[in-house]
């Protein structure tokens, strides 16, 4: 029943998606010309040694590109199913269950976040900025970081009645990781506490998982502890997504 819900996403988003190529494509881009080809050439002017910025950074923008897509998506999209539109309402009142809303609207975001990795991915890769094949792996561990936080983001977004709480998300959660979570400078730079903060967020994991990989400087031990440790914020923000969504919608 779960692809009955996915099928509707994805009906819906055949609709709109020229509206998702700006935050979902360009945006990355831009980021990755920005700073990896414009900023890049003054920090290898520094005389760091290879690999050069634009390499550092381009597998920390996948893994972030993947984060910003699936909190887009998993914010107002919800919100708007439960409080607007009231499509989970629909689908409750169909033979789906809260389960099944939840997991094909989960699926349609993996799909999201998969999409805007692999367009990143290809660019990347014809620019330079990426030239080993373990790409094709990164690109899996960026849509497992996206699910990391797909699903806690789905539990936070049904019990809020407004947007005040997504502005406190994207402010003070979301761009603070984006900025201090590895994607443009390694987070043992920062102040020791700042640090351990860091390294105990999914995104980090997630770069750190995409840069081994892309580097090809991955071991199988640290591998597994950072797919373990996104797959425990999958499967803990599934629980609570059942139990959030279930409260709103049922109770």
């Amino acid at each position: 029943m779960a692809g009955r819900a996915f099928a509707y996403w994805i009906t819906n988003y055949r609709r709109v998606w020229r509206g998702t190529i700006i935050s979902g494509f360009l945006g990355p881009l831009f980021f990755l010309v920005a700073m990896g080809f414009g900023l890049g050439t003054l920090v290898d002017d520094g005389g760091l040694g290879a690999p050069g910025y634009v390499e550092f950074i381009a597998p920390g923008i996948l893994a972030a590109q993947a984060m910003q897509t699936a909190v887009g998506e998993s914010t107002f999209p919800v919100m708007g199913a439960l409080k607007w539109q009231r499509q989970y309402h629909a689908m409750l009142a169909a033979p789906l269950g809260i389960a099944d809303l939840v997991l094909g609207h989960v699926a349609f975001v993996a799909m999201r976040v998969a999409i805007t990795s692999v367009a990143f991915a290809v660019v990347a890769v014809a620019l330079g900025a990426i030239t080993s094949w373990w790409v094709a792996a990164a690109v899996f561990a960026a849509v497992l970081t996206g699910l990391a936080f797909t699903t806690p983001v789905f539990a936070f977004a049904a019990r809020q009645d407004n947007d005040s709480g997504f502005n406190v998300l994207f402010r003070f959660i979301v761009m603070p990781m984006f900025l201090f979570s590895g994607t443009f400078f390694p987070v043992e730079q920062l102040p020791a506490v700042l640090e351990a903060i860091a390294k105990v967020t999914p995104l980090w994991h997630g770069v750190e998982l995409c840069r081994s990989l892309v580097m090809e400087t991955a071991t199988a031990a640290g591998s597994l502890g950072h797919v373990a440790y996104l797959a425990v914020w999958v499967v803990g923000g599934l629980w609570l997504a059942f139990a959030s969504f279930r409260k709103r919608l049922v109770t």
